[in-house]
């Protein structure tokens, strides 16, 4: 290890690992860095996760992630409709499996990111399913954005409905909800 590796890891940031494939932002701050199983680098910030590819999963779409086994499971959302400036529909994409050679302190970052974007959570039941509504802060925002996830099956109609109630009580108690 070198000594600016050292000086890094001292002030409490990592540095970007040979073969890291992605572009920060200016002011993006690597948290830690692991290895998959094949070499090649999985890299957290505090903007989002970034894959062996290049692409970075925020950390407001990142719907779950679980460790074990040696493995970070990270299922993805993407914005599948947007209701009002502060109100979207989000659609789980299949779950990524990532081995790890090397955790490092990735597994716990990501933890600690992905649950500190919640601010308040609510499950409801739904003929056919139901959905999750999830108050998060999203960087380079103000204010939270209420993300609503649905479960396979429920009718879309009748969440963008209970959406826009819920959505409207919360505005109403105001950001602390």
């Amino acid at each position: 290890m070198t000594w600016s590796d050292r000086l890094a890891r001292l002030l409490g940031r990592e540095r970007l690992p040979d073969g890291f494939a992605g572009r920060l932002d200016p002011g993006e701050r690597v948290l830690a860095v692991a290895r998959l199983a094949g070499g090649q680098p999985l890299v957290a910030t505090d903007a989002g996760l970034w894959l062996a590819e290049g692409r970075r999963i925020d950390w407001h779409l990142v719907s779950k992630a679980t460790w074990g086994d040696g493995a970070i499971v990270v299922t993805e959302a993407e914005v599948a409709d947007t209701l009002d400036e502060d109100t979207v529909l989000l659609r789980d994409l299949r779950p990524l499996r990532l081995a790890l050679a090397e955790p490092g302190a990735v597994p716990e970052i990501v933890h600690k990111r992905v649950t500190g974007s919640i601010r308040f959570r609510h499950r409801r039941e739904l003929p056919g399913g139901g959905a999750w509504f999830v108050r998060r802060g999203v960087p380079g925002r103000d204010g939270l954005v209420m993300q609503v996830r649905p479960d396979p099956g429920t009718d879309p109609e009748l969440v963008r409905r209970v959406a826009g109630e819920v959505a409207r009580r919360v505005k109403e108690v105001g950001d602390e909800a």
